[in-house]
C-alpha cells in the first residue's frame, strides 16, 4: 500500500513565487505532496494564522519571504516537520524554537552557488586581462590600448579566494581551467582539504599582497563585519583588481573607497555593497575604478527554477525515507551564510 502523501505548505513573497515556481514546478511538487494551500505573506497577522491548513501542514516549500520561526510561528503549525528552502541561507528565518523541536531543514544553497561562481569566475579572467580600464579609456577617451603594462593575463598570475565556502570552491572549480596560482584564505580549513583543492593556505595579509585578483566569498557573520579594511586593500600589487560577491558589510567600505581614489591602478568589482541599492550620493558606485552591478551573481531569472526543482526532488527523497542532499544543521550556522 503506497504511503499517504505529506501535507505541505507552499510560502514565500509574490516576487519569489513567481521566479521560483513555474506551474511545471507546481505540479510537479503536487505529484509528491499534497499542497494544502500557497502562502505569500512574509509577516502574517495572529488572525491569519488561526487556519487548519496550517494546523495540519508537515512541510513548507519555502522561497524569499518565508516569515521568521519564532514560537508564535511555530504554534499555528503544530505538524511541521521539516522546511525545504528554494533559495540559498537559511538564518533568515530559522530560531532556536525550531531547531528545539527537531524540525528538518534543507536549502538549495550549493544550487544558489553555481551562478555565483560562474558570475565571479568571468570577472576574474576578465580582470586578469585587464579589461576594465580599457572600456573605460575606449569609452571617455577614444583611446584604443591593446598593451598594457599591468596585465597579467592567466598564465602563471595569482589568484587568491577569501573564503573556501560553497562558492569559494566551485570559482576554485573553475579556476582549474586556467594556468594560475591558487591563494586562499579560510581559518575554518585544514591543510589537508586545502591540498586536496590544489590551494596554497596563506594570511589574509598574504591574499591581498599576492594575489592580481582577491575574490572575496566570507560568509556575513557578527565577526566578519568591517574584517576588509584600509590596509589590506593598500597592500595590494600593481594593476590588481577586488571582487566582492559576497556581502557588502563585510568591507569597509569608506576605507576601500580611500584607497582606490589614491590608487588608480586598482580596480574593484562590487556586486554587493552595504546598502542597496546605494544612495544617489553613494561614493563608490560614482568612482572611476569601480564598477557596481545590482547583486547579479546569485540565482536570476530562469535560474531561479533550478532552485524549486532541486527542493521538490528533495522532498521527494524525504518522503521515500531517503538522506537529504542538501540539510543544514544548527551548527553550521556558526561558519555559514
Amino acid at each position: 500500500m503506497p504511503r499517504p502523501r505529506l501535507k505541505a505548505i507552499v510560502w514565500m513573497k509574490p516576487y519569489a513565487l513567481d521566479q521560483v515556481l513555474s506551474q511545471a514546478e507546481l505540479e510537479r511538487l503536487r505529484e509528491v505532496v499534497e499542497v494544502l494551500d500557497i502562502r505569500q505573506d512574509e509577516f502574517p497577522t495572529d488572525e491569519s494564522l488561526d487556519d487548519p491548513r496550517l494546523r495540519q501542514a508537515e512541510i513548507i516549500l519555502s522561497g524569499w519571504g518565508l516569515p521568521r520561526m519564532d514560537a508564535r510561528m511555530l504554534s499555528a503549525l503544530p505538524s511541521l516537520r521539516a522546511i525545504f528552502h528554494a533559495a540559498g541561507s537559511v538564518k533568515s528565518f530559522v530560531t532556536d524554537e525550531l531547531w528545539d523541536r527537531g524540525i528538518r531543514v534543507s536549502s538549495a544553497a550549493e544550487i544558489n552557488a553555481r551562478p555565483v561562481g560562474e558570475f565571479t569566475f568571468s570577472m576574474i579572467v576578465l580582470s586578469l586581462k585587464r579589461v576594465w580600464p580599457r572600456i573605460t579609456a575606449q569609452r571617455e577617451a577614444g583611446l584604443y590600448l591593446p598593451d598594457d603594462p599591468l596585465l597579467v593575463g592567466a598564465a602563471g598570475s595569482t589568484v587568491g579566494l577569501l573564503g573556501l565556502s560553497r562558492t569559494g570552491r566551485l570559482v576554485r572549480e573553475q579556476i582549474n581551467r586556467l594556468d594560475v596560482s591558487v591563494i586562499a584564505y579560510d581559518p575554518f580549513v585544514s591543510p589537508a582539504e586545502a591540498a586536496a583543492l590544489d590551494v596554497e593556505l596563506v594570511s589574509m595579509e598574504e591574499v591581498f599582497a599576492r594575489s592580481h585578483v582577491v575574490s572575496c566569498h566570507i560568509p556575513l557573520l557578527d565577526d566578519t563585519i568591517g574584517l576588509l579594511r584600509r590596509e589590506h586593500f593598500a597592500a595590494m600589487r600593481p594593476g590588481a583588481t577586488f571582487i566582492n560577491t559576497a556581502r557588502g558589510a563585510i568591507v569597509r567600505e569608506d576605507e576601500l573607497a580611500e584607497v582606490l581614489a589614491t590608487r588608480p591602478d586598482l580596480w574593484a568589482l562590487l556586486d554587493v555593497l552595504a546598502v542597496e541599492p546605494p544612495a544617489p550620493d553613494a561614493v563608490l558606485p560614482a568612482m572611476p575604478n569601480v564598477i557596481v552591478t545590482p547583486h547579479l551573481a546569485g540565482s536570476l531569472g530562469p535560474e531561479c527554477l533550478r532552485m524549486s526543482r532541486a527542493m521538490i526532488e528533495e522532498i521527494a527523497r524525504y518522503s521515500a525515507g531517503q538522506p537529504l542532499q542538501g540539510e543544514f544543521i544548527r551548527t553550521q550556522l556558526a561558519i555559514c551564510a
